[in-house]
């Protein structure tokens, strides 16, 4: 299916079923009036719904304050025809313990959630529900759609209470057996807005850039080689993350998130280098940072000191040693 023509509603693909927090991201993009929301069964699903033309940019959480990158995206944006990021949202995570009519919170055995819901509430469910058994979901609001069309009865379900996003507890009319049972208050995921290879979003003056790196085979130092690209072009490392690259053990490419943007000379300049001294590099985009803040740029690595550098290089092999 090609994509949308420029005079329609851009269509997102993101996890659902709705009210999940992959949704709320979406929100912060585009509103429902203004866009095509596509539901997918998990992240890779959605990303090949951009891949596949059925959707025009994806949704997917790439990183979490509780267990960092997430892989699914990482790996499924590492490989496969090219795609871009091109916006980033947070979104605060909180969850809410459900359970169907009459389920009291002593009644609790079963618990379904998301691994990276179970992960961010183990503490409090240790502690209030001790020896509940996980029965993993696809989606955040897998099992409250489930309640919901269960009647709330929970008689043909596999467990009796699930965690939920806040938001889900109204979207599908369920009732709350306990609030916030986030271990941490302050969690917060950060969602990606994932496209098809084109123009690179202007630099805002508080941008990121994404890469997928691979090192040289069996040479020493190869790493360190890798991140000198940065360090001497004072670019920062907001994430590095390695990933296993998947044809022999012992091989990992490396995730990148590095302040800036590729339009800035420093960026461009380690960009470059990486280019000369890893076997591969995959770009996947230059966007605005969601927190908007600002790099710091340390003396030598601003644009302008890029730019006379290589006027005077130009001078001195014009002979002009002055």
């Amino acid at each position: 299916m090609p994509a949308s023509p420029p005079d329609t509603p851009l269509r997102y693909a993101y996890l659902g079923p709705a009210g999940t927090f992959t949704e709320e991201a979406l929100r912060q993009v585009a509103s429902p009036e203004e866009a095509g929301y596509l539901p997918q069964t998990d992240v890779g699903s959605a990303i090949a719904a951009v891949r596949a033309g059925e959707a025009d940019r994806a949704v997917v959480a790439i990183e979490s304050t509780v267990e960092g990158g997430v892989t699914a995206t990482l790996d499924s944006l590492a490989t496969g025809d090219p795609l871009v990021i091109v916006r980033e949202v947070l979104v605060p995570v909180q969850f809410t313990l459900v359970a169907p009519r009459g389920v009291r919170l002593a009644d609790v055995r079963r618990v379904s959630a998301h691994p990276h819901a179970w992960v961010q509430c183990r503490r409090w469910l240790a502690t209030h529900l001790p020896g509940a058994v996980h029965v993993p979901a696809t989606s955040n609001t897998a099992p409250a759609a489930l309640l919901a069309e269960s009647g709330g009865a929970g008689a043909r379900l596999a467990f009796d209470a699930a965690l939920v996003p806040p938001a889900a507890v109204g979207t599908y009319g369920l009732a709350p057996l306990a609030q916030d049972v986030a271990d941490n208050p302050s969690a917060l995921t950060r969602f990606v807005v994932v496209a098809p290879p084109g123009a690179v979003p202007p630099p805002t003056g508080a941008d990121k850039t994404t890469l997928v790196v691979h090192l040289p085979d069996n040479e020493a130092g190869a790493l360190l080689a890798m991140l000198e690209q940065f360090a001497v072009r004072g670019v920062n490392l907001s994430r590095i993350e390695s990933r296993p690259i998947g044809d022999a053990l012992g091989r990992y490419s490396f995730s990148i998130d590095a302040e800036g943007h590729v339009t800035d000379e420093r960026v461009g300049e380690a960009l470059m280098g990486l280019h000369r001294r890893c076997p591969y590099v995959r770009f996947l985009g230059s966007y605005p940072r969601a927190d908007a803040v600002e790099p710091l740029v340390h003396v030598g690595t601003a644009d302008a000191d890029f730019v006379e550098a290589r006027a005077w290089l130009a001078r001195l092999r014009g002979g002009d040693t002055a």
